[in-house]
């Protein structure tokens, strides 16, 4: 499936993995982290070491792995990442810090690669001590596990899982100087999620060949516009990183901003981060429905998307998209408090292709069409006109449901 973006163009690869582009193997299985018998540890392998680029959550508060992987990728190279599931690892204090440090060395060890090119990545409970032991006979067992096909990307994902419901995965391909370069990323995040930076963790690959610096721009140009414009929950988490990696075994040109086909390859990653983004936003705890809020005519692109994400993330929002309620006000109340730049006189709402708001003044409109609306589709699109400017924003997020408190009310029991 070929999609344009302007006149560049970037392949879909349905059944596409983490382990698609060339030069990665990666695996998971189960090593008692976890209550059930759901994988909980997995491991990306590149052959070579792999040019590579991270992002990190904001929170004041960073879980012990962060502080490895910030000082692994601190020459803009990786070849591993171990990642854990069920035990964040986070406010663990000098005892936790060790145990990433000891689970960078035993993954360095058991994969055969150099300690300081591994990345370490957990996600679970905060303030628990990991149980080490259960670690160290899940990474011994790991490199048994690895592989390039989907099976092994299937394991990896498994392994990543809380209490998302779903894997997340997207892959795409691109024609970089005539030869097919593959992007792929997998994904984590149904709670805890309002990124200011990424989400929970999401992974990355290409085969591209691509400078640390090149690709760390990217990374946070597309993170801005993707990862951080969705909203769960409003809680941004102490563990959240995304980590990419390339191998540069598809043999093209080094890209760079200035590269003719840089635009074809950043649309492919951009949208590779999108994908798994809505996908997170989809698979929010408890959610019934995507939400998507499409703001216009803000004083700039900045403005729309602090207005977006404040429409997105508003909990009367969030309430009435699962009640299946046309509840403009809300939405506009939400606008109005998001401390942007608005005139209160210009303001447009539709639901889908429904008009409940022209300039500000209610509109009449058929009740039950918006019910219908609101109860049968998978994604809700709120899309607000500010005629104001020419600022556009998409945020992405999930109705608030019933199930959302009862999950979270027993998350650690």
């Amino acid at each position: 499936m070929g999609t344009n973006v302007g006149q560049q163009s970037f392949t879909i690869i349905e059944n596409g993995t983490i382990v698609t582009p060339s030069g990665f193997t990666a695996g998971g299985l189960h090593c008692g982290l976890k209550k059930t018998s759901r994988n909980d540890i997995g491991a990306i392998r590149c052959e070579v070491p792999a040019t590579a680029a991270a992002v990190y959550t904001t929170n004041v508060f960073q879980a012990a792995p962060l502080k490895v992987t910030r000082e692994s990728l601190s020459n803009g190279r990786l070849q591993a990442v171990i990642v854990n599931s069920g035990n964040a690892n986070a406010c663990t204090g000098q005892q936790g810090e060790e145990d990433a440090y000891a689970m960078r060395s035993a993954a360095a060890r058991e994969l055969g690669v150099a300690e300081e090119d591994v990345a370490v990545a957990s996600t679970g409970v905060i303030g628990e001590l990991l149980k080490m032991d259960a670690v160290h006979s899940g990474i011994t067992a790991l490199p048994a596990q690895l592989g390039s096909e989907a099976n092994e990307a299937e394991q990896f994902s498994q392994a990543i899982l809380t209490t998302d419901l779903v894997k997340k995965e997207a892959c795409v391909s691109v024609v970089v100087n005539g030869k097919t370069v593959t992007i792929a990323g997998a994904a984590k995040g149904s709670g805890m999620i309002h990124p200011n930076m990424a989400t929970m963790l999401a992974f990355m690959t290409s085969d591209a060949v691509i400078g640390a610096e090149a690709l760390q721009r990217l990374l946070r140009q597309a993170t801005n516009h993707t990862f951080n414009m969705i909203t769960v929950d409003g809680d941004t988490s102490t563990n959240d990183m995304l980590v990419a990696m390339s191998s540069g075994y598809a043999g093209n040109e080094e890209l760079t901003m200035d590269h003719p086909d840089w635009d074809a390859f950043a649309a492919g990653f951009t949208y590779v981060c999108e994908v798994l983004a809505k996908a997170i936003a989809r698979d929010g705890e408890g959610a019934t429905k995507l939400v998507e809020v499409q703001v216009t005519g803000a004083v700039s692109d900045e403005s729309a998307q602090t207005i977006a994400k404040t429409v997105i993330g508003s909990s009367l929002v969030k309430s009435a998209m699962f009640g299946a309620d046309a509840n403009w006000g809300r939405i506009i109340a939400a606008v109005g408090r998001a401390g942007q730049p608005v005139n209160p006189d210009t303001v447009d709402i539709r639901l889908g292709d429904i008009s409940v708001l022209e300039q500000s003044r209610p509109v009449a409109f058929d009740e039950e069409a918006a019910l219908a609306y609101l109860q049968t589709e998978a994604t809700v699109r709120i899309i607000v006109d500010l005629n104001h400017g020419e600022g556009t924003a998409i945020a992405w997020g999930c109705d608030l449901t019933y199930d959302y408190v009862r999950i979270n009310a027993a998350y650690r029991t």
